[in-house]
């Protein structure tokens, strides 16, 4: 087993410079706010045309194949030829095995390929077979990578593992994004996703990401809020910019919507891009474009 790297003195500094002690009642009644004053000035064809471009189109079924993988690549490819006045999506993501696949379909320039890597979605394994699973999906053809924090050792206390293994993941990942996912359902607190995202950032990470999409709740907005006001503490403290990417449960265009308003009210202008921020989901790219175009659209 590798030796860990981050002292526990230099964690707990970096965790003093933040407010760790948040109400989760707080929380619900700031995002409560938001929506009933804020979306509705976001519900507009131009910001759902946005949002379409910041989607990565995911299939992690127990079912893919190669087969499958290269229709579902195709239909990226297909898209920027039958609309080539809309954005196309922002990712294609699947498993480490299928980047070659998607790398050798996709002729659309400026889609990224990510993999969710390092024994996802459980992130049980030893941090050697992480990297080297993540060495190899970059070496297929992957862009991006998504790995799980590692919860148990977080909900343990274990913070020196937990930023260990995301700074050893991201030395493999080099220059290449790295999004790491947080299972915010599993923290259950306000604190607890809060403390998550300073270390996923202290640590490494190019984007915090709510949640896998294979546990329940997934993504909530009272989740993205903490995590947005994390990224933009952490921006303040250190001018580097942080992604974000809810994920998991995105099921309607008005969720997408909620979103991208808690990113606006909490972030500001700078994080509107499809860099900055992404939508982990396959079933909204239809909804999206279904409104967009002013009709029922079962296009991927």
């Amino acid at each position: 087993m590798a030796e860990k790297t981050i002292e526990k003195g230099r964690i707990e500094e970096a965790l003093s410079k933040y407010n760790l002690e948040i109400s989760d009642e707080e929380v619900k009644e700031a995002v409560k706010k938001i929506i009933a004053e804020k979306v509705h000035e976001n519900d507009t064809k131009e910001v759902k045309q946005f949002l379409m471009g910041s989607v990565e189109l995911t299939t992690l079924k127990t079912t893919d194949s190669d087969e499958s993988v290269m229709a579902f690549t195709e239909r990226v490819n297909q898209f920027d030829e039958a609309y080539p006045n809309l954005p196309h999506v922002a990712t294609i993501c699947v498993y480490p095995r299928f980047a070659r696949t998607v790398a050798e379909t996709l002729e659309v320039e400026g889609v990224e390929i990510a993999c969710v890597s390092g024994s996802f979605p459980s992130s049980q394994a030893l941090i050697e077979v992480k990297t080297v699973e993540t060495a190899l999906a970059l070496k297929d053809g992957a862009t991006e990578i998504d790995m799980v924090m590692s919860v148990g050792a977080f909900l343990s206390g274990d913070y020196e593992t937990v930023c260990d293994e995301i700074q050893q993941m991201k030395e493999t990942c080099g220059e290449q994004k790295m999004k790491v996912i947080l299972e915010t359902g599993c923290l259950k607190t306000a604190s607890n996703i809060k403390t998550a995202s300073i270390l996923a950032m202290y640590s490494g990470a190019d984007y915090i990401k709510t949640s896998t999409g294979k546990l329940e709740p997934a993504a909530t907005p009272e989740a993205a809020y903490v995590m947005c006001q994390a990224i933009k503490e952490y921006y303040d403290e250190t001018g580097i910019q942080i992604g974000f990417k809810p994920a998991g449960g995105l099921n309607s265009v008005m969720d997408a919507l909620i979103y991208y308003t808690i990113v606006k009210e909490v972030l500001g202008e700078k994080w509107l891009t499809n860099q900055w921020l992404r939508l982990g989901t396959s079933r909204l790219a239809n909804m999206l474009l279904s409104e967009v175009t002013g009709e029922e659209v079962k296009f991927f």
